[in-house]
């Protein structure tokens, strides 16, 4: 009888998974607890994603779920189409990100920002720093669809206003440097380069000079995708973070400008070892 059960529940299609859980009650009030009246337009948004991406069907449905409960405890939609967050396979494996303008919507919850922007600077377009304030004047017209660079711009409700520019060059250098998924197959580096690249300006400015809120910090710590997630982890204004290395038993103290390690130690004998978020 147990095996007849079994060949029963390997039958059943990912996507038929798929909605068998998303009826299931503790699964369902897990959604309403977090989206309210909102919860059903969110499941059939989930079906809809898991049917429609087969590299997706390839995770266990389950896996999925909890993965766009992330999205749904932070109220950000999981459509493709809009960018404000995903649910990305990874040899298999689902993991949460956010996009770029998740990072926005979460910053302007804050009601702290007056202004949040990123944007993509094109051929034909020139960059001039305002090294004093901080900021940069963007010069030109757009002479073509070639991508030379990328920014992200905030102004507080208090006046203060920061922004970050980085060359095409420079967002791929740091992807190659800090992010884990950047050379795989499918990942989102490969298949959506200008959406990263805003994202990372984004995140990276919003870290060292945002103000971060408890959403946008259980975010950052939720996502799977982290280049620098240890920078983020201890926001902002500091220039150097204690981080743990859980392959290799080590702590290290990394320049939060650079990346770089600038000093490694062993930890102590007597330290409980824990997960990094």
């Amino acid at each position: 009888m147990s095996n007849e059960i079994q060949k029963s529940s390997t039958a059943i299609s990912p996507i038929n998974q798929m909605k068998e859980l998303v009826n299931n009650g503790a699964l369902n009030k897990m959604f309403k607890d977090a989206l309210k009246e909102n919860s059903g337009a969110f499941l059939s948004s989930l079906i809809d994603l898991y049917n429609s991406d087969t590299n997706l069907q390839k995770c266990k449905a389950k896996d999925v779920i909890m993965e766009a409960l992330k999205a749904a405890t932070l109220k950000l939609p999981i459509n493709k189409q809009l960018g404000f967050a995903y649910i990305v396979p990874y040899k298999d494996v689902p993991q949460f990100q956010l996009g770029y303008k998740g990072y926005i919507q979460l910053a302007m919850r804050t009601g702290q920002y007056q202004n949040l922007n990123a944007g993509i600077i094109y051929e034909g377009m020139e960059i001039k720093n305002n090294y004093l304030a901080g900021t940069i004047e963007i010069h030109g017209d757009k002479q073509s669809d070639n991508e030379i660079g990328y920014f992200a711009y905030f102004k507080l409700i208090n006046g203060f206003e920061k922004c970050l520019y980085m060359s095409k060059e420079d967002i791929t250098k740091h992807a190659q440097k800090f992010s884990k998924t950047y050379s795989f197959k499918g990942s989102s580096w490969q298949t959506n380069f200008s959406a990263m690249a805003l994202k990372t300006v984004t995140r990276l400015l919003l870290s060292k000079y945002g103000i971060l809120s408890t959403e946008m910090q259980t975010a950052i710590t939720n996502e799977a995708d982290q280049e620098l997630g240890q920078e983020i982890e201890q926001k902002a204004n500091k220039t150097v973070i204690d981080i743990a290395d859980y392959n290799n038993d080590t702590h290290d103290i990394v320049d939060i400008e650079t990346g770089e390690v600038i000093q490694q130690d062993e930890p102590k004998k007597d330290e409980i070892k824990k997960a990094p978020f």
